[in-house]
């Protein structure tokens, strides 16, 4: 009797399970979106459920996009964060590299809203589990009052993945920290601790793959960190004095450079000719279902229309992508112009500052000879 009367509730449970799993993703499908949480940073949930901007918080999630923009990694601008007295929303001092990340990478701060990032799978252990595919997802737009906008949002996402791509350490706990590149093999250059047990102790960079090979060694020179830091400057110096003739140039060939204009227009004549494709399959469709084609011509035509509809598809996606790289590249540029413009005199000494909003990276091909590429796309040698 304890048997069956445990099957039948574990079936009732399952039911149950069933039906509001149902009820949630019906939910979802139809745009309804539901806060589960009570502490978000940026937003508070107001009296339908739905989010409403913290305008104290909000400031605060801003003041980390800008950060990151600059050139911060999310260590970097937790231990920011950190030595500014910020507190985190559930009230703590001590901010990580993943809290950094979750915010930079949460649509929710563009207004929009993805949907059963997680599923339970089993009912029993109710245990939530990351969906990667398993089930649908569903992504709502303008759900909310937006605290990034979309454009800048975006181009953060473009960021993160450039820094990846550029093997940056993201969650980097020294501002050189993938950024200084071998000019001999291409590897990165990382710090090493010398003499670390007695007064002679120091850090040096060294290229990472000097000794990956045991009979051919990377023939790349040591660096101490103040060594790197004047080079730097020296740079940045060069770069000062070369500030108005700089901001110039980016006025004279922005108009040409980043113009989207064309590429707006052509995308337009794509889209249209998608619309058209698909006009012509719902055609194809009905001529079918009134005349019964012969099934052979039928497919024939489809397949036509299926494989320029694929082509069209490729092509407005290309043609997106190189869009927002202009945008990428455009507004990294602006930003550095920013940074320089406000640089007045030459500098006297390193400053991380300078170096997170100005450097992309250095690549070493010599004691004397390191190569600084700033965000503007500029190489100054040092």
């Amino acid at each position: 009797m304890i048997t069956i009367m445990s099957s039948l509730a574990q079936e009732e449970s399952r039911s149950i399970s069933e039906n509001v799993k149902w009820g949630r993703r019906k939910r979802f499908a139809d745009g309804q979106v539901t806060v589960c949480y009570t502490r978000f940073l940026g937003y508070d949930k107001g009296p339908d459920g739905n989010l409403v901007v913290n305008v104290e918080q909000a400031k605060l999630v801003r003041y980390i996009f800008s950060l990151f923009l600059q050139g911060l990694t999310f260590h970097g601008i937790a231990k920011r964060l950190e030595s500014e007295g910020y507190i985190t929303v559930t009230g703590k001092s001590v901010w990580h590299s993943s809290t950094i990340h979750q915010v930079l990478t949460n649509v929710k701060y563009k207004g929009d809203a993805l949907l059963q990032k997680y599923y339970i799978a089993d009912f029993l252990t109710k245990k939530p589990v990351v969906n990667n595919g398993e089930v649908p997802q569903y992504y709502v737009e303008k759900n909310h009052e937006a605290i990034i906008a979309p454009e800048v949002f975006d181009l953060v996402q473009k960021e993160i993945k450039h820094r990846k791509e550029n093997a940056e350490t993201m969650k980097g706990k020294h501002l050189f920290s993938g950024r200084i590149r071998c000019g001999h093999c291409g590897g990165t250059y990382g710090p090493k601790v010398w003499h670390s047990k007695d007064r002679y102790r120091k850090v040096i960079w060294q290229c990472n793959e000097k000794y990956a090979e045991r009979h051919n060694t990377c023939t790349a020179p040591n660096l101490s960190e103040a060594e790197l830091q004047q080079l730097f400057v020296k740079a940045v110096n060069k770069l000062v004095h070369d500030k108005d003739e700089i901001i110039r140039n980016f006025k004279t060939i922005k108009d040409s450079v980043f113009d989207s204009s064309d590429d707006e227009f052509n995308l337009r004549s794509l889209e249209a000719e998608r619309l058209e494709i698909i006009s012509g399959m719902d055609r194809l469709t009905t001529e079918n279902a009134s005349t019964a084609l012969d099934q052979q011509v039928y497919q024939e035509r489809y397949e036509r229309l299926t494989d320029r509809y694929r082509g069209v598809e490729a092509r407005i996606s290309a043609l997106n992508q190189m869009m927002q790289d202009r945008l990428f590249r455009k507004t990294k540029t602006e930003l550095f112009l920013k940074s320089l413009r406000k640089q007045e005199s030459m500098v006297t000494e390193f400053s991380e500052l300078l170096w997170h909003s100005l450097a992309d990276q250095a690549e070493v091909h010599g004691k004397d000879d390191v190569r600084f590429t700033f965000k503007n796309g500029m190489e100054i040698r040092a």
